[in-house]
C-alpha cells in the first residue's frame, strides 16, 4: 500500500451514516478505520468487503467512547496500523429523550460521554498524528444544536458543546488541521428505545421545505467535501437537512 494513501478514523462507523461515510472515502482511495462499540459483527464485516476490493484497505477496530483509556488506545492504533491518521470523523452518537424532571445522572453521563467527551479527548489523542498530515476534522452535530428539541435537554446540550468545540478547534488547531461540523436534519428515522411515529415523521417533514428525507449519502456526501475538497474551509458548521432549520 503507497505510503501516501491517507487514512481516516469514523467512530461509530459499522453501520448507519457512518457506514456510508466509510464507503464513499474507501472509493475515493482513503484507507479506512472503521470504530465499533457493540456491532462487531456489521464493522468486520464492512472492512472484510473493502479489504476484498482493495488489499489492506480498512480495519475494523472496538472501543468504549465513555473510556479515555479505551480512547487513547483506539487512537494509537489507528495512527500506527499505516503510519499516518489524516482525518478523524467524530460521528458516534447516542439520542433519546430524557425529560427534565426524568432524567438522571446516568442518562448524563451516557449522553455526554459519547457525545461531548469522546470527540475532545479523541481529537487531544490523534492530535498529533492530524498535525503531522495536516489533516482534518468533522463533527457530526445536528440541527437541535441550535433549535432545541423538546424533551431532549441533555442531547441538545451536547450537540451544542460540539458546535462550540468544532468552532474552538478551528482556531486553536489552525493551520495545521482544519475543523468543520455537518448538522444532518431528517435523514435516517432514529431506531430502538429513540423510534418514532410515522405521525411525527409526516409533521416533521411538513416542516421541511423540500417535502422529504434526505438520504446517508447527502450526508456522507458532504463529509467527504469537507475532507478532500475544500481546503480552505474551517469553523463551519454545514446544515444538510432539506431547508428545515428555516422553519423551525
Amino acid at each position: 500500500m503507497p505510503a501516501n494513501t491517507p487514512v481516516a478514523l469514523i467512530t461509530g462507523s459499522a453501520h448507519r451514516l457512518g457506514a456510508r461515510t466509510v464507503e464513499l472515502l474507501h472509493e475515493r482511495g482513503w484507507n479506512l478505520v472503521i470504530h465499533y462499540r457493540s456491532h462487531r459483527k456489521q464493522a468486520s464485516s464492512l472492512a472484510e468487503t473493502l479489504n476484498h476490493q482493495r488489499q489492506n484497505s480498512a480495519i475494523a477496530l472496538p472501543a468504549d467512547l465513555s473510556e479515555v483509556a479505551d480512547i487513547k488506545c483506539l487512537s494509537h492504533k489507528a495512527a500506527a496500523h499505516w503510519g499516518r491518521l489524516d482525518a478523524l470523523v467524530n460521528n458516534a452518537s447516542v439520542f433519546y429523550p430524557n425529560p427534565t424532571p426524568e432524567a438522571t445522572e446516568d442518562d448524563w453521563n451516557c449522553i455526554m460521554n459519547t457525545n461531548l467527551k469522546a470527540p475532545f479527548f479523541l481529537l487531544q489523542a490523534c492530535l498529533p498524528a492530524l498535525r503531522a498530515s495536516a489533516g482534518s476534522v468533522v463533527n457530526l452535530i445536528d440541527i437541535y444544536s441550535e433549535k432545541p428539541l423538546p424533551e431532549h435537554p441533555l442531547y441538545c446540550a451536547s450537540k451544542a458543546g460540539l458546535a462550540a468545540l468544532t468552532r474552538s478547534w478551528a482556531k486553536d488547531l489552525a493551520p495545521e488541521v482544519r475543523v468543520n461540523g455537518v448538522s444532518p436534519g431528517a435523514i435516517l428515522w432514529p431506531e430502538g428505545d429513540a423510534a418514532v411515529d410515522a405521525g411525527y415523521q409526516s409533521r416533521i417533514l411538513d416542516k421541511t421545505p423540500l417535502k422529504r428525507t434526505g438520504t446517508p449519502d447527502d450526508i456522507a456526501r458532504t463529509i467527504v467535501f469537507l475532507l478532500t475538497e475544500a481546503p480552505f474551509i474551517t469553523g463551519q458548521i454545514i446544515s444538510v437537512d432539506g431547508g428545515r432549520s428555516l422553519n423551525m
